[in-house]
């Protein structure tokens, strides 16, 4: 269940104004190039994570930092399904709540979760948390979710953490705390009971985690519903192919968003306005 943030008991506390981008010397504009793009390509995640599957209704957020920012990100605001996100409707938010770009505000989960993970965690410059089916399915099962025993698993080997403390959602400061120092050097969070972040350093970079990361875990739960012993790759083949994998990902992840965008561009345009 979604959480409007002006509806959360622990931001009762007045918001000061936005700043404004005079407050800002020395900061790349807002209406960048750079932001733009960045814009665009975050909002065809979103259309392309609905496309496959992976939306909550108007629940689970996208975020990333704005480009030439460390203290300003864009999500989704509150209210509104993947499918209908739009480069323009994304909002611009500072680590205090206060959003500095756009109409409407953030979903409380989204602000304590990403706000915090952001600012606790810097390399995380991308952060993506779904409640995608068969990721979330293997966080409520005894065990660790992932078992490395497919190729596309390996992607994620050494990459992983599990966050096992489930406090209900997350609508504090704390509780968003928490989570980002449960995150250590792991770019792949499940949380148990719940859901999974994928943090990564650009949107392409966390678009194809996520994307290859329901596939792993899809492909692990046909392989449980077998009923037969799922057998994990030797240690010494998962971590040379898990080097193999990842000397290539930030250019594959690349060319992954583009043909993403290729097939918006003539499906659902709409994405880029």
């Amino acid at each position: 269940m979604a959480h409007s943030l002006s509806r959360d008991p622990a931001s009762s506390a007045p918001i000061p104004a936005a700043p404004t981008l005079a407050d800002r010397p020395n900061r790349p504009a807002l209406d960048s190039d750079e932001v733009m793009q960045a814009r665009i390509d975050l909002a065809a995640c979103f259309r392309f994570a609905d496309r496959l599957g992976m939306h909550e209704g108007i629940c689970n957020h996208f975020s990333a930092m704005v480009p030439g920012h460390d203290d300003l990100f864009l999500v989704n605001p509150y209210g509104y399904a993947f499918r209908e996100v739009t480069a323009s409707k994304l909002l611009i938010c500072d680590f205090d709540g206060r959003v500095v770009q756009g109409e409407g505000e953030p979903e409380a989960t989204a602000f304590y979760i990403h706000a915090r993970v952001h600012k606790n965690v810097p390399r995380a410059r991308v952060a993506f948390h779904t409640h995608m089916p068969y990721a979330t399915a293997l966080t409520m099962v005894e065990g660790d979710p992932l078992v490395f025993a497919g190729q596309t698993a390996l992607k994620f080997y050494g990459r992983t953490v599990v966050d096992r403390d489930y406090n209900g959602l997350a609508l504090d400061e704390r509780e968003g705390d928490r989570i980002a120092a449960a995150v250590g050097d792991a770019d792949i969070v499940f949380m148990k009971h719940h859901g999974v972040m994928v943090l990564a350093a650009t949107i392409a970079e966390a678009w194809d985690d996520l994307y290859y990361l329901e596939r792993a875990c899809e492909v692990q739960c046909l392989a449980l519903s077998t009923g037969r012993t799922i057998v994990a790759v030797p240690q010494e083949v998962a971590e040379a192919t898990a080097r193999q994998m990842r000397s290539g990902d930030a250019e594959s992840a690349r060319l992954h968003l583009q043909s993403m965008r290729r097939t918006l561009d003539r499906q659902e345009p709409d994405y880029r306005s």
